[in-house]
């Protein structure tokens, strides 16, 4: 699933591609990526509205209409935007007055798209925790104190801290020499200090790389991202760490697939 990285990465893409064009036409090719309205009146609510202002809380990306609606666009697993698309093989296509076209490809279904008076009444985003980027060291300590929950799980609960999923916690816990399954509760202020340096560190150098393409998200382009190069080591089980030569270990926790060095994270 696209992370912080990689959904801010679209983001920045989409303010210097489209931002300020107005929308002629869409063609709603699956309305089962459309969440609401129905497909009839979401391709009303976006024609002739220029889009305003583009916004990212934490996976989501909001782009403000200049009809005082907002479309919604959580790219969830597979979801894609490409521009300038062709609309040959896009879920939904938004065609712009310059001729241009942007699409919304979802191989797999599991994105979805959603024209909003309020994007802020929607619960999903009401729900999220502060990102990291907005969490001082004294609160994230704060943050872990009474948490006895397992750090990796942890970092990924959006209503904890929002953004962070499943590949950029095991490379952040990895930075930070932290086992996975520690209880949050048993890190030192130091350890913690540390490990939100690495998660900010970490965001920021995949960011500049625009993301890592190791499933389906590509850049607004349609190109993949750079950062899959730098991963220490998520998805690569079996390999030796880049550190103490240890071959990488993936386990099962909360439900998702874990890497992690079993000699470098205490």
């Amino acid at each position: 699933m696209p992370e912080l990285p990689e959904v801010e990465t679209v983001k920045r893409g989409l303010e210097r591609a489209v931002l300020g064009k107005k929308i002629v036409e869409v063609r709603v090719f699956n309305p089962k990526v459309i969440r609401f309205p129905s497909a009839a009146k979401f391709k009303k609510g976006l024609a002739g509205a220029a889009i305003k202002n583009i916004l990212r809380k934490a996976k989501v990306l909001i782009l403000e209409l200049s009809n005082s609606k907002s479309l919604v666009i959580h790219l969830k697993m597979t979801g894609q935007l490409v521009y300038p698309g062709c609309g040959k093989a896009s879920r939904v296509s938004f065609y712009f007055s310059d001729g241009k076209i942007l699409d919304f490809n979802d191989q797999r279904l599991f994105a979805d798209l959603r024209l909003m008076d309020r994007w802020q009444d929607l619960k999903f985003i009401q729900n999220l925790g502060p990102e990291p980027f907005e969490i001082s060291t004294e609160r994230f300590i704060e943050m872990l104190d009474t948490k006895k929950t397992k750090i990796k799980p942890l970092l990924m609960d959006q209503a904890f801290i929002s953004g962070i999923g499943n590949l950029y916690a095991a490379e952040a816990l990895f930075g930070a020499g932290i086992d996975p399954c520690r209880p949050a509760n048993s890190l030192t202020d130091k350890e913690c200090t540390v490990l939100l340096k690495v998660i900010k560190d970490t965001l920021n150098k995949a960011i500049e790389h625009k993301g890592s393409s190791v499933d389906q998200y590509v850049q607004l382009s349609g190109q993949p991202g750079g950062f899959a190069k730098y991963h220490k080591v998520y998805d690569r089980r079996g390999l030796p760490c880049f550190v103490c030569k240890t071959p990488i270990q993936r386990i099962a926790l909360g439900g998702r697939g874990t890497y992690f060095c079993p000699k470098c994270q205490r």
